[in-house]
């Protein structure tokens, strides 16, 4: 009898699998020992075999406690649930909200959650005797700031000293940064945090602790302008959002510890890699309350403090967490040299090192690698001139020098280059050089490294080099590692845009000073974060600007109006008797009549102006420049008029009508706000006086 079992959903190499055929087996051995290669053994393990199968198909439950409320913040849980990632490791993967009053850590250790996200300020919980166990650093770089109005008083955190400031709870690294800053933390009026960001917009409270990801666009669009304090600025650079669980967990279910991060890292990555599929997940299934243009812009500000594109998501550097212990040690919130052994995360004793690019540092390691060997081959070169008794031994090493050359450049995506500082020319091009720009380094070595950029960037990039050149001269010891971004020319014509991370180094062989770099293709990159900036600015219906563009070009017109002197008309539109449309014909029909409305209002005015939607049937156009108000009165009724001719529609005839308000600057207001109050009352003056209709506003 033979019985075969099919592999879990996690698959047949799955921890948990494997772990459950090793105690079967385990079980099964004396019954082999009694009844060697019986029928009745080999039936009964089969039997065991099977309902353990069956047990491990089934998913188990798990809990994340989450820091905060539904958003982008979070998004790589949610790809992983949602691409199934949880469901192939067998895990049925529940996410838990919390409230300004949760207390995450507790919720782990007290078991009514498996897991958590929290700050760095798990040290501290470790130093107290939490047995807390960080799995994985999410964000390189701590979101948490504090935040204060640019119309206060406040110009520095010296400032602070007396004021009104909102903390919350688990920012330690905001008090470790106000120590570091020698702004008595005593000293200020700390008050309990609403996480009301209208506390601060009106004036209740001077400052609050808030996250770069976050607050400032709930400021911007109530147009409020803010100053930022982060704590990099100070030298407190510490993780965020680390994925933590506990001690017990992890010494009880270490493959479930082990699947969960896995599943979890591998949704970040998607996530990071699609974040406007994932945006709009969000928004559909788990915050309906919240905007598309919040979360394009909570996942846009995310992207400088995860970097996926050069550290691996989730990777947490031992060092850094020294640096993060000594940093509370420096400031009296730990013990000097901290033993936190045990608070990271190790997967089978060993450090987890894998997948490490910490902010290039593998590239950058592999110019000076690069350099090295190449002196190390000329040394070779010039051995075999001088003794012809050594040759055969010199040339074995130069082969296998060149082995590991070719192997570390021809497999770098990256471009590894060196130039020589006073001619500007390159010396050494690495071969993946023509997998991104199209030229082979034979092409390229011997040509001046301006030909790398635009024709109009060459003069700046000469000097900027040059100064560079000058700043390491004065002070060689003082190494610096200078980052930029152009747009390169490649061989057929188009471009590329690429991130060049570039250092001087003194060539041990001439002494002469070269500048060593290494070149990435950001293309992708830049492409995404332009997506996502459109995206966080226009409608995704009818690609008009949203509300948030209309009121800067609004902004900006009435501050173009105030130094020439000239008038600026605002109209307010909303479409009559669009509810029935879709009430009867279905949301479907009603998204097409609005984007032909649009297009109908795109053709009634100039280019220079701008037709916005602020959402449903309401419209806005902005008018720059008008010089009287017949002017935008001629406008709107051109507009009124498109708007009254009948739309087909997926083969239907249908009818509308428009009432619109039109505001003037500076006769009806001279703020943003008051001219969109003031456009606002006259659309809602035409619509009483019978709609179809222009109404000029009257102050």
């Amino acid at each position: 009898m033979k019985i075969v079992i099919p592999p879990p959903p996690g698959g047949a190499g799955c921890p948990v699998y494997l772990k459950g055929h090793l105690n079967v087996c385990a079980f099964m051995l004396p019954f082999h020992r009694i009844f060697p290669g019986s029928l009745l053994f080999r039936g009964l393990a089969g039997l065991v075999l099977l309902l353990q199968a069956c047990a491990l198909w089934a998913q188990t439950p798990v809990t994340l406690q989450l820091k905060w409320s539904h958003g982008f913040q979070f998004a790589g849980y949610y790809a992983a649930q949602e691409k199934g990632y949880y469901r192939a490791a067998g895990l049925d993967v529940r996410f838990m909200e919390a409230t300004p009053r949760t207390d995450v850590l507790g919720e782990v250790l007290s078991g009514r959650a498996d897991f958590g996200v929290g700050m760095s300020g798990l040290l501290l919980a470790r130093k107290a005797g939490q047995p807390v166990v960080v799995l994985a650093a999410v964000f390189q770089h701590s979101p948490l700031v504090l935040l204060t109005r640019r119309d206060s008083t406040i110009r520095s955190l010296h400032d602070l000293a007396g004021r009104s400031v909102m903390i919350e709870r688990g920012s330690d690294e905001l008090l470790a940064y106000l120590r570091r800053e020698q702004v008595p933390v005593d000293g200020l009026n700390q008050v309990e945090h609403s996480f009301d960001i209208n506390d601060l917009a009106e004036g209740r409270v001077d400052a609050m602790s808030a996250y770069s990801s976050v607050e400032p666009y709930q400021l911007e669009r109530v147009g409020v302008a803010y100053r930022m304090f982060t704590p990099r600025s100070g030298g407190v650079d510490f993780y965020g959002d680390n994925l933590f669980t506990s001690e017990n967990q992890l010494h009880q279910r270490p493959e479930l510890v082990r699947a969960f991060r896995e599943a979890s890292l591998k949704g970040w990555r998607y996530a990071m890699e699609h974040p406007e599929e994932i945006a709009a997940l969000i928004q559909t299934r788990y915050a309906p309350d919240q905007s598309l243009d919040f979360l394009l812009f909570e996942a846009r500000e995310m992207i400088s403090l995860i970097q996926p594109d050069l550290v691996e998501i989730g990777y947490m550097s031992p060092a850094r967490w020294q640096q993060i212990a000594d940093v509370y040690g420096d400031m009296g919130m730990l013990p000097r040299q901290f033993d936190y052994s045990g608070f990271l995360f190790t997967d089978d004793g060993k450090a987890d090192l894998e997948g490490l690019r910490l902010y290039l540092g593998a590239a950058l390691a592999a110019i000076v690698l690069v350099a090295g060997l190449a002196v190390y081959i000329h040394r070779i070169n010039r051995r075999l001139l001088v003794s012809v008794a050594e040759s055969r031994r010199a040339v074995e090493d130069l082969h296998a020098s060149e082995l590991k050359y070719r192997l570390l450049t021809e497999s770098m995506k990256d471009v590894a280059w060196i130039a020589d500082a006073d001619s500007l020319r390159f010396t050494y091009v690495s071969p993946s050089i023509e997998r991104q720009r199209g030229y082979t380094p034979a092409e390229l070595v011997g040509t001046a490294i301006d030909l790398m950029v635009q024709p109009q960037e060459r003069g700046a990039l000469r000097n900027l080099v040059r100064q560079r050149a000058r700043a390491f001269r004065a002070d060689p010891d003082h190494r610096q590692f200078y980052t930029d971004i152009f747009e390169q020319p490649c061989k057929d014509g188009s471009t590329v845009w690429t991130e060049i991370v570039s250092t001087y180094s003194v060539n041990l062989r001439t002494g002469g000073l070269e500048l060593q770099g290494v070149t990435r293709d950001i293309t992708e990159r830049r492409a995404s974060e332009e997506r996502i900036t459109y995206l966080a600015e226009h409608d995704t219906l009818t690609g008009l600007p949203n509300r948030a563009l209309v009121t800067d070009r609004l902004s900006q017109a009435l501050a173009s109006a105030r130094r020439e002197g000239h008038g600026v008309a605002l109209l307010y539109i909303d479409l009559d008797r669009f509810k029935p449309v879709n009430d009867t014909h279905g949301h479907a029909v009603g998204d097409l009549l609005l984007r032909e409305a649009a297009q109908r209002m795109r053709d009634c005015v100039r280019e220079s102006d701008t037709v916005g939607r602020f959402g449903g049937d309401e419209f806005v156009v902005l008018l720059p420049r008008v010089e009287v108000s017949d002017d935008a009165l001629r406008v709107a009724e051109k507009i009124r008029s498109a708007l009254a001719s009948p739309f087909l529609v997926s083969g239907l005839s249908l009818e509308v009508s428009s009432s619109i308000g039109v505001a003037l600057y500076p006769e009806d207001g001279r703020s943003e706000s008051s001219l969109l109050l003031g456009a606002d009352r006259a659309m809602y003056e035409a619509k009483r006086s019978g709609r179809d209709q222009v109404s000029l506003s009257r102050r």
